[in-house]
């Protein structure tokens, strides 16, 4: 696309919608990247009752709900699309995704922390071998094979719905006693999928490839033979693998930002979990998706100070 935005926002949590809120009311041309509206941290949040200004509790999905339209009106551009790459490197930056690509001269990096260290016996080892965390990119390599996917989010159910365009057959498989998802889901109507709930994940088997899992319910063990296994357990670790190697990183994986949440590259900033190890609250990624966007908006037009944002 040869269309350049001021900011490009990769995430749409608290953090990366207010920074679109704040990024688009300062009339710089904006877009959202979103992987899906119900993947984030704050979208599986039942309840939330200590975020300033509700007269009443909402639920996660409620209040992102009212963030994701508030940007929107403001004129920033949301779309839903997994980003798979950046280039960083030049003055005019670059995010790759799944169906495409966008340029901009800032991006904030909002993709929050549910992400996870490989936990399962065989994950590591067979990762790229059978073993995926994107069933996107990999679907066409297991067409007529039988795979599984482990978890019980919303995004776990929506991968394995859409595995089925290219698979034989499909196990949702969760250790919960439930799948995390509305009763009118359509994993739950589709004949190819086969949802096994309350099951302990032992080991992802196999040498070259994998072969199959291995389960145990009721201390009886059961093994699978599969072709691919796709991990969909959320965890605690910032989301940063497709960044590569461009952004310095603390030990614990976080992206290391400074006052204003700017990373060691010009004109790259991070907001909210990914870059916040210490407190994980909704109202303290909005001040620092806040902060990114005036800190973006400062980079962008020269100016000297940030700019105040209190109304147009």
């Amino acid at each position: 696309m040869n269309e350049i935005y001021d900011v490009v926002i990769i995430g749409g949590g608290p953090a990366g919608l207010t920074a679109g809120i704040y990024s688009a009311r300062a009339n710089l041309k904006t877009l959202i990247i979103d992987k899906s509206k119900t993947a984030g941290a704050l979208a599986y949040a039942s309840l939330i009752e200590n975020y300033p200004g509700m007269e009443k509790p909402l639920s996660g999905k409620e209040l992102l709900e009212r963030m994701r339209a508030q940007a929107i009106s403001f004129g920033a551009e949301y779309i839903e699309e997994q980003v798979v790459g950046v280039d960083l490197s030049s003055e005019i930056k670059e995010v790759i995704t799944m169906k495409g690509s966008y340029k901009a001269r800032a991006v904030i990096i909002a993709t929050g922390s549910m992400g996870r260290k490989a936990t399962i016996k065989g994950e590591g080892e067979l990762l790229g071998r059978g073993v995926s965390y994107c069933a996107v990119c990999d679907a066409p390599f297991f067409r007529g094979k039988k795979v599984a996917v482990l978890g019980d989010s919303e995004e776990a159910a929506k991968e394995a719905v859409y595995l089925t365009e290219f698979v034989e057959e499909c196990f949702l498989i969760t250790s919960s006693s439930k799948l995390k998802v509305e009763q009118g889901h359509p994993v739950f109507s589709n004949k190819k999928i086969k949802i096994l709930t309350g099951y302990t994940i032992k080991e992802i088997k196999g040498t070259e490839l994998v072969t199959g899992i291995l389960l145990s319910k009721d201390g009886k063990e059961e093994f699978i033979e599969l072709s691919g296994v796709f991990v969909f357990i959320q965890g605690s670790q910032p989301i940063t693998d497709f960044l590569g190697e461009t952004l310095k990183v603390d030990e614990r994986g976080f992206i290391v930002v400074d006052n204003f949440m700017q990373t060691n590259i010009n004109g790259v900033f991070a907001a909210g979990d990914v870059a916040s190890p210490y407190f994980r609250q909704i109202i303290i990624a909005c001040a620092q998706g806040a902060i990114a966007a005036l800190s973006a908006e400062k980079y962008i037009r020269g100016r000297s100070r940030v700019k105040s944002d209190w109304h147009r």
